[in-house]
């Protein structure tokens, strides 16, 4: 499947809700007043789009249709209107020209770490890398053990450590192994932690030091996994991980499992991470990069 199809599959229970009977509130000569409005609320609501960017669209709509009759033009505006809203700066990964580009994945316990972690393995190495992965999660053996299987199926090498091993020291191997056998991707794991946890927070801050000092401007990225099931929530976790590492991106799980896709919206307008990745699906290429304009098509087809 093309992109738009691959994005229209994964966002179909946000669709779901977001457009049940749309096709009663996008019937052209439908008079534009306050019922009409709140329907369209109600609907974005649901999908955890947040008050402030559902407040725009409806703003917008008010604005330019007020008192009107819906014509082919108020599609086009509302699809105009989430692009802008979802719009950011071009965020390419940072890639270390010097040597092996390290990636630390960080988020709460059940977020979907480990998969998104193998889906950016599986498609590194589709584009021709050779990936290296650490299996920072030493405290849940079911955690490595799910990445050396990963790591198998995907053909890729691992670190892994004794259980109860200092996370720190397996990302120190993993780098040591990554420049010595000169890996182009070395993608290190982190314990699932709940971002009110100071003492489990402020080990994410000494495995990104102990990266640091064996390659310099290490980790290129540090790619927070935000559960797209978790909606709202999803802003706090983004708050408090992005205070204890330096986040620089994010990568949406879940994307096809949920009906609060709209959360993609809040988040981008409550903090100034982009959105690099969105996971629409349980196999192993079902990851996408994020744009804006392809997202907001598939909800509109």
């Amino acid at each position: 499947m093309g992109l738009l199809d691959r994005l229209k599959q994964g966002l179909q229970k946000t669709k779901q809700v977001l457009f049940t009977d749309v096709r009663d509130l996008m019937k052209p000569g439908r008079l534009v007043d306050q019922n009409y409005l709140d329907e369209w609320e109600q609907r974005m609501i649901r999908t955890d789009m947040g008050i402030g960017p559902t407040d725009e669209i409806i703003g917008e709509i008010r604005e330019q249709y007020w008192s009107r009759v819906v014509d082919d033009g108020l599609d086009e505006l509302i699809k105009n209107k989430l692009i802008e809203l979802l719009q950011q700066d071009d965020a390419p990964l940072q890639i270390n020209p010097d040597g092996p580009t390290v990636l630390m994945v960080v988020g709460v316990n059940g977020s979907g770490k480990t998969t998104s972690i193998a889906k950016l393995a599986n498609r590194f190495k589709t584009e021709g890398k050779s990936v290296l992965l650490g299996a920072g999660d030493t405290f849940r053996a079911a955690a490595v053990e799910q990445l050396k299987i990963w790591s198998e199926r995907i053909g890729c090498d691992i670190v892994t450590g004794q259980p109860g091993t200092d996370p720190a020291s397996v990302a120190h191997l993993a780098c040591e192994k990554a420049i010595k056998e000169n890996f182009d991707i070395c993608i290190v794991d982190t314990a699932g932690r709940l971002q009110t946890q100071q003492n489990l927070m402020a080990e994410l801050s000494k495995i990104q030091r102990v990266i640091s000092k064996l390659i310099p401007n290490a980790p290129q990225e540090v790619l927070l996994v935000i559960d797209g099931t978790t909606g709202q929530n999803g802003i706090s976790q983004a708050q408090h991980f992005t205070d204890a590492v330096a986040c620089s991106g994010i990568l949406l799980a879940k994307l096809d499992g949920t009906a609060k896709g709209g959360v993609i919206v809040a988040i981008k307008q409550s903090m100034e991470l982009p959105v690099k990745f969105v996971g629409l699906g349980e196999q192993v290429d079902d990851i996408e990069s994020f744009e804006p304009a392809s997202f907001v098509e598939a909800l509109f087809q």
